[in-house]
């Protein structure tokens, strides 16, 4: 947090000493609010260069949240387990989901630093000031974007450069179109719901990507180093095909067609494709760090486990009781989304249609991911989602709307499983653009969980799911404003 007042006064006294620096003068940048929805991957403007210019924006969420959570655990749970040298029972006694208030929940906040250097260069920055999985202030990315390379000569590639962008840095990768209409943190005003997919592709990875989008076209190439938090170090693994190796690159890719035929009519359609061949973990479905939509679902309060182990004859052995904590706690929880936990390699595929009509518009997703089962093997499963959106924007500047959300995903959680599961979820909105950066809007949800095995791991440690026969449902109002 220091960190950030230092660079925040640095550039204030920057602007102080050189009257030629300007705030708000950027090229080539797309609308944090209102004006922002429906802007996919980059765009160019015709906006000139006036020197060294400074960019400072931000986002804000508040959200009051009154669901409940439901499962099919029994109140008491009893495993057995028979070995040739006797019998170990373990009994499940106090176990219940936590109840949640109808109340606020944590709001979370952003800051946008940027920086236009040059005619077609400038660079960003990206910091969570408060998020739900961290106590301090951290940088979520930065990067540069090159519109134009007369850096290097005037009117250099002009012809190329033109239709094409370069994002160099450590930023959110652009792996299809969902995360363009996401939550991030504090950053809600693009998403007409409150939660996102339940399978959600969102990293942030060190690397490249460049575009060229003309006349509909949409094209994009992307290569990260693969790794979430940097390091050097050597992975090593003791056994399987990948002995003793590195983490090697995210290929990233998608290609599209995207047009506004006519004054009513827009129709976009895009295919995304992501490979890593050697990670340590797919970050792509774990690395978003500002959480889940939804607070306190699906947490246990504490309980007891006892274990009672008798001989052959059916003497008992011994009797253990130990108090298993809650899994809530107030700075992160287990999050009640859906991670296929793809582990050595893993490739996803995705396609995103969109089409807008008047005020009527429709977002899908078709996404088809597999991955390893874990580190050192090869083995192969399959974990597929399927999201629609149907959205209807009214008044005079579409300032309000009413939307419904359908999403699917089904996939085994390990190749061990014996069955696929399941997680599904309903979503109905209503929005008021109070301005173009202020949004209030009221969301439904009904999420439900099925074929999720009773206990977690092996059964007879006798450790309770919580997504067993699990649901929650309820109301959240939630108000943000972006600039």
């Amino acid at each position: 947090m220091k960190k950030i007042y230092i660079l925040f006064i640095t550039l204030i006294s920057t602007f102080a000493v050189n009257a030629q620096v300007s705030f708000g003068n950027m090229q080539n940048q797309i609308s944090r609010g209102k004006d922002g929805i429906n802007v996919f991957d980059v765009q160019k403007d015709n906006r000139e260069f006036k020197g060294l210019s400074i960019d400072l924006g931000g986002a804000f969420n508040m959200d009051f949240q009154a669901t409940n959570s439901f499962n099919d655990q029994p109140a008491g749970s009893t495993t057995t387990t028979t070995t040739a040298s006797g019998t170990t029972v373990r009994t499940i006694t106090g176990y219940r989901l936590m109840n949640t208030e109808n109340n606020f929940t944590l709001p979370g906040a952003d800051m946008y630093l940027g920086a236009q250097l040059f005619d077609g260069v400038r660079v960003n920055l990206d910091i969570y000031l408060a998020s739900r999985h961290h106590n301090d202030s951290y940088v979520k990315g930065g990067y540069l974007q090159i519109d134009k390379l007369d850096f290097i000569k005037k009117d250099f590639l002009a012809d190329v450069m033109k239709y094409a962008t370069i994002k160099i840095g450590q930023m959110e990768n652009n792996f299809g179109d969902a995360h363009f209409r996401g939550s991030d943190n504090g950053n809600t005003i693009r998403n007409a719901f409150v939660g996102n997919n339940i399978m959600y592709s969102f990293t942030t990875e060190m690397g490249m990507e460049v575009y060229y989008n003309r006349n509909g076209l949409v094209s994009m190439l992307g290569v990260t180093n693969g790794n979430l938090n940097q390091s050097n170090e050597e992975v090593f693994y003791t056994a399987g095909p990948n002995t003793n190796t590195t983490h090697s690159p995210s290929i990233l890719a998608k290609l599209g067609y995207d047009k506004q035929l006519n004054e009513d009519l827009r129709i976009r359609l895009t295919g995304s494709y992501y490979h890593n061949a050697n990670l340590g973990n797919a970050n792509i479905y774990s690395a978003n760090r500002s959480g889940f939509g939804y607070w306190g679902i699906l947490n246990n309060n504490a309980y007891k486990n006892t274990i009672t182990k008798t001989d052959a004859d059916g003497n008992v052995i011994s009797t253990t009781t130990t108090d298993v904590p809650t899994s809530f706690s107030k700075t992160s929880t287990p999050e009640a989304t859906f991670n296929p936990n793809f582990k050595n390699w893993a490739t996803t595929y995705m396609i995103n249609p969109f089409v807008k009509y008047k005020g009527l518009e429709f977002f899908g997703t078709i996404e088809l991911a597999s991955g390893g089962d874990k580190a050192g093997t090869d083995d192969k499963r399959t974990a597929n989602q399927y999201a629609s959106e149907l959205i209807y924007r009214f008044g005079k500047t579409e300032q309000f709307y009413l939307g419904g959300k359908y999403n699917t995903v089904s996939g085994k959680l390990s190749n061990a499983d014996a069955k696929k599961v399941t997680v599904d979820k309903f979503e109905a909105s209503a929005g008021w653009f109070m301005t173009k950066n202020i949004l209030a809007k009221l969301n439904y949800v009904n999420q439900n969980y099925k074929d999720y095995s009773q206990f977690v791991g092996d059964p007879a440690a006798g450790n309770p799911n919580n997504f067993y026969g699990g649901k929650f449902n309820g109301l959240v109002f939630e108000a943000t404003i972006a600039f």
